[in-house]
């Protein structure tokens, strides 16, 4: 075992806590021996801004649970041994190891062990799992409703009902150590601003860090994060350092979560984290400087008269000039804000522009199933035909009937299954403009005008 200290800072960089932690070196474990299964589930940032989303709508406030020692409390099934620790030896029994009854912090199986307790404990307090998240819990009682979304030792609650939250909070305190940080401000570097205009997320401390980081904090600011026109292949004279490009690119990953606007030109470098060359590099460090300009922006959800899902689907045929494989993109919308995106490469070779729609559009439609049973299971019943808005009107008509049969005949049956959710009233696919394609920014460079204006769009 090992003895670790961390120094534990808030959203303003000022010192919060001091922790020390007594570690297993878990890299000696052998699986089958004292260990078999490890994975444990957390809630995905998808779920937690839609959760987020439907707050804002109804006027609820977020608030957060921290666990102490959260791992301390699962019980292990499997027979661990640990030599005695540091400082805490006992004289004349040197020679003797200690047997583990609880997990500790570093074993391979303690994440799994404390999901295991903390489900049983949801179960007996009359919670349900929800079926789309196995992290996210879910009360109700006739009218009321609590939802907890559960990141490890992490516990984020919201619900309509003030007393039902402040039991629930009692009972979480009776079962287990807890610190109350009350209102929800500061999540996984993710700082979140709560009023009854809305709910704003935002990664201001976390991009400073970045930026100072990688010795770009007085770099000069750019107002997009990559040129229109720009194309990238593997081939290049100068290689750049791996270590700190995948540093660098890992960190602009995380700033996804609440900055879509940059998820291309991340998603882009990403693909070159194996030889990267100079041009690659240079692009990364361009979107340090668009941060470097726009710290402040973030999502901001906020009230309207309705709650309305909407979704946009585009793609850049053949776009990656070394497989000419096409460029997806969709984008969830939840008040004029988005909550969910991606950008993939295809996993085929399309043969024509309204094949590479067809494709995404299937796929945004089966992640369109996935969040309207979430917000069904949450309370949000008025989400019956989701409108998803694509600028290929070929795309629209063969997800309606098997038109242009003799050109579309080779592609694969399971890109069909967005024509049985159209026949069944599920997803609607609508045309808008190629300048209202607000998945346009998922996709490929833009003008920069353009680029501000889905900027805006996004809820940005």
């Amino acid at each position: 075992m090992k003895w670790i200290y961390k120094t534990k800072l808030n959203e303003e960089g000022k010192v919060d806590k001091y922790k020390a932690r007594l570690v297993a070196k878990g890299y000696t474990q052998t699986k089958g021996v004292d260990y078999t299964e490890v994975f444990a589930p957390v809630a995905r940032w998808d779920t937690i801004r839609i959760v987020l989303a439907v707050a804002a709508q109804e006027g609820w406030t977020m608030y957060q649970l921290d666990v102490k020692g959260a791992f301390l409390y699962g019980e292990l099934k499997e027979e661990v041994y640990v030599d005695q620790p540091e400082g805490f030896i006992t004289k004349g029994e040197e020679d003797k190891v200690y047997k583990l009854n609880k997990a500790l912090y570093g074993l391979k199986q303690a994440p799994r062990t404390w999901f295991s307790m903390i489900e049983s404990y949801f179960q007996k307090e009359g919670f349900t799992k929800n079926s789309q998240d196995y992290a996210l819990f879910i009360k109700k009682k006739s009218e009321k409703i609590i939802m907890v979304c559960l990141y490890v030792d992490d516990l984020l609650y919201v619900g309509n009902d003030e007393e039902m939250c402040a039991k629930f909070k009692k009972s979480m305190k009776e079962e287990f150590e807890m610190l109350d940080l009350g209102k929800m401000r500061y999540f996984l570097g993710v700082e979140i601003s709560q009023n009854r205009d809305g709910i704003g997320l935002s990664q201001q401390k976390y991009v400073r860090e970045v930026l100072e980081r990688f010795n770009m904090k007085d770099c000069n600011s750019v107002k997009n994060p990559i040129v229109p026109g720009t194309v990238l292949s593997r081939e290049g004279e100068v290689s750049v350092n791996p270590t700190l490009y995948k540093q660098l690119v890992g960190s602009l990953m995380y700033v996804t979560v609440t900055r879509p606007d940059i998820m291309y030109v991340v998603g882009l470098i990403s693909r070159y984290m194996t030889d990267p060359k100079e041009e690659h590099m240079q692009i990364a460090k361009r979107v340090l400087r668009y941060l470097k300009g726009t710290l402040n922006f973030g999502l901001w959800y906020r009230k309207v008269d309705k709650l309305k899902l909407t979704a946009y689907t585009d793609s850049d045929y053949a776009r990656d000039v070394d497989d000419r494989k096409s460029v997806s993109g969709y984008m969830f919308m939840i008040n004029d804000a988005a909550v969910n995106w991606s950008l993939k490469k295809q996993g085929i070779v399309t043969l024509s522009s309204t094949e590479a729609e067809y494709v995404v559009a299937t796929a945004s439609a089966c992640h369109c199933v996935w969040i309207k049973e979430v917000l069904r299971q949450i309370g949000v019943e008025d989400c019956d035909c989701v409108n998803i808005y694509c600028d290929n009107s070929s795309t629209i008509k063969l997800s309606k009937n098997p038109v242009m049969h003799r050109r579309t005949k080779h592609i694969d049956v399971r890109y069909h299954y967005l024509r049985d959710l159209s026949s069944q009233g599920k997803v609607r696919l609508v045309f808008c403009g190629t300048l209202e394609q607000v998945a346009d920014i998922m996709t490929k460079p833009i003008k920069l005008y353009q680029f501000v204006k889905l900027r805006k769009l996004l809820g940005v």
